[in-house]
């Protein structure tokens, strides 16, 4: 695979357009949870049509998502691989009206599979055996130390991150998920 960085800020609008299509999430899920894929194996795992998923491929492919792997390809078979597998949202102010106002319709459409996620975890943890694992917590930051927590979480994530291509014998595909919010509505003082 192309040596490319594996988080991508969000900040570009036509990266935030090629997002904004629910069969387009499905396809970045699928490639990231099973590997590489044709559009007729995305056509039965996802249950659309080739032509349609031939488009939304090619805007994919146009913004920097994912990419066809010439060595799998042959005549007009072509192999899909997911490139950003990280998603960065920006802070606050960092984008246009136009690109926030995407990114918005994004998050929108992506609160009811992040909270279907939280409620699978709760309801099935136990089944999941060792394979679950859940913190919550509750500290005192400054804005620097809270930006140094993150920071040092996306270190640990791509140090850890792996490609279904290239995960080692035994791996599963492992939901993650990391956000910070303060918990009061009252500023410092």
């Amino acid at each position: 695979m192309a040596n490319r960085p594996a988080v991508r800020q969000l900040s570009d609008p036509g990266a935030l357009k090629a997002l904004g299509h629910p069969l387009r999430q499905r396809i970045l899920r699928h490639l990231g949870i099973h590997g590489p894929a044709t559009s007729t194996t995305l056509s039965r795992a996802l249950g659309e049509n080739t032509g349609t998923l031939s488009y939304h491929l090619r805007q994919l492919e146009h913004n920097g998502f994912i990419e066809d792997i010439p060595e799998r390809s042959n005549g007009r078979e072509r192999w899909w691989r997911q490139i950003s597998r990280d998603l960065r949202w920006p802070s606050a102010g960092e984008l246009d009206e136009e690109s926030q106002k995407l990114l918005d319709e994004i998050t929108e459409f992506k609160v009811d599979e992040e909270l279907e996620l939280a409620r699978r975890f709760f309801r099935d943890h136990r089944r999941y055996g060792e394979w679950a694992k859940a913190s919550r917590g509750l500290t005192h930051l400054t804005r620097e130390e809270l930006d140094e927590l993150f920071e040092a979480y996306m270190e640990l994530l791509s140090r850890f991150r792996r490609a279904p291509e290239d995960a080692s014998p035994g791996a599963r595909p492992v939901f993650l998920r990391f956000f910070t919010m303060p918990a009061t509505e009252d500023p410092p003082s």
